[in-house]
């Protein structure tokens, strides 16, 4: 597949087969990763993969509670996605990097070279991590499966405490990998009619 055509095809699949995927295809998804963009090429994020049923059944278990999984109308579909990609991202290896010398002059590093993250207006290790996520779903439509970005909304706590995941790191989302088994609802969302502006030259108001 073209990537313009992976681009214009990619969307949220909320309903997955309980079809198995390949492991190569997973490993090829992860060198996809590798390949995104890094703010002063820092190693920035770690992925842990999730490709069978004890450690999928770990992830739910941590990141959604039994309310939730008794009444929502998608936990069928979102259940039996086969595998998952959780993306993590750690700021400390960002502290670091711009303390050395060659970025030090930036006052985005640890003392005396900057105030550590609080110095960072925008937090590119959570950027940078969306654009590793990125490839590994374009990389998804590309070899035909189905991709779900969840993001991380609760449970990132125990989440670490169940994949030993130590601090610093932090829980940026979660990759659901699968089939689309055609079942899934549309999200409530997809009303929200979206209209991002562009704007040559500079802002004009509207």
């Amino acid at each position: 597949m073209e990537l313009f055509q992976a681009i214009q095809q990619r969307r949220m699949v909320r309903s997955f087969s309980a079809k198995p995927i390949p492991g190569d295809t997973i490993d090829a998804l992860i060198s996809y990763a590798r390949k995104a963009p890094s703010a002063g090429n820092t190693p920035g994020w770690a992925a842990i993969t999730l490709t069978d049923t004890h450690s999928m059944s770990l992830f739910w278990d941590a990141v959604t509670d039994a309310e939730w999984r008794a009444t929502s109308r998608r936990w069928n579909g979102l259940s039996k996605a086969p595998a998952a990609i959780v993306m993590l991202t750690n700021p400390i290896n960002y502290t670091d990097r711009y303390s050395m010398p060659d970025k030090s002059s930036s006052g985005l590093g640890n003392p005396p070279h900057g105030d550590g993250e609080s110095a960072w207006p925008v937090p590119y290790w959570f950027v940078d991590a969306g654009f590793a996520s990125m490839l590994i779903m374009l990389g998804a439509q590309e070899a035909g499966l189905g991709a779900l970005f969840l993001g991380n909304f609760r449970g990132e706590g125990r989440l670490k405490e169940v994949l030993g995941i130590p601090d610093p790191w932090r829980y940026a989302g979660t990759i659901l990998l699968g089939y689309d088994d055609g079942n899934g609802h549309a999200s409530p969302s997809i009303k929200n009619k979206r209209a991002n502006l562009v704007f040559n030259g500079r802002w004009q108001e509207q």
